[in-house]
């Protein structure tokens, strides 16, 4: 039992692309409840608990400094969207973690092995033990290499884009570069304010764009130029 399940944590480790110096730490993050019920071991759920913290301030570093130009709400919804349960049970496909996860023998027969949430927190729990064996910089490396095409996919295939880093990465390109906001305007009550906001390139006004925050006036200034240059529709 022992060689058997020593070759299996083996397996584990090369599909995940990670060698632990302790692999106590790998096995207890698959260790689903049911089986440390059944076999008297320490279950996955400390580990869970602390990979979702580690997950969270990795993507929420990630996006941040991916995208200087988009608002904290924006960047809410792009994390929650990210680390959801069925965003990581996607993710966990690529290791083929649930083929791994240790499961009662009911679990396992109700179709526990296909539970999003039963993947999903052994996902955030191998992270966790990832963190714990290697620090930080290696939780980090691992989590972003797995969920990149996740993470491109969310932040320019839906919802907002961030034209204002778009726009300055259009210019840089040309022989203008210097692209700056003006706020020109400014209506409606406190709780229900509307700005209006110019952009300059090089100090030459060009588009004009609103919101209900001076940052959602710009990314529509910008969003307006760039149409206007044929870059976006």
């Amino acid at each position: 039992m022992y060689r058997e399940r020593k070759a299996v944590m083996k397996n584990v480790q090369e599909k995940i692309g990670y060698t632990f110096k302790n692999v106590n730490l790998l096995e207890t993050a698959l260790t689903h409840s049911s089986y440390a019920n059944e076999c008297k071991k320490e279950n996955n759920e400390r580990l869970e608990f602390l990979g979702d913290s580690v997950l969270s301030v990795i993507i929420s570093d990630y996006i941040f400094r991916r995208l200087p130009n988009v608002d904290e709400g924006w960047l809410s919804k792009y994390r929650a969207t990210l680390v959801c349960e069925q965003s990581l049970n996607e993710i966990s496909k690529k290791i083929s973690l649930s083929k791994f996860i240790l499961l009662g023998k009911g679990e396992e027969m109700t179709g526990g092995r296909q539970r999003a949430s039963i993947v999903s927190d052994a996902f955030e729990a191998v992270l966790a033990a990832i963190y714990l064996d290697g620090g930080m910089e290696t939780a980090r490396k691992w989590v972003i290499d797995l969920m990149r095409d996740s993470i491109n996919e969310v932040v320019t295939g839906h919802g907002y884009a961030d034209y204002k880093t778009m726009l300055q990465e259009a210019l840089q390109k040309g022989t203008q570069g210097k692209v700056t906001y003006r706020t020109i305007g400014e209506s409606g009550l406190d709780h229900n304010k509307v700005f209006e906001v110019e952009v300059l390139v090089d100090d030459v006004p060009k588009n004009k764009g609103t919101g209900h925050s001076k940052k959602e006036a710009e990314q529509n200034a910008a969003h307006t130029l760039l149409k206007s240059m044929g870059k976006v529709q």
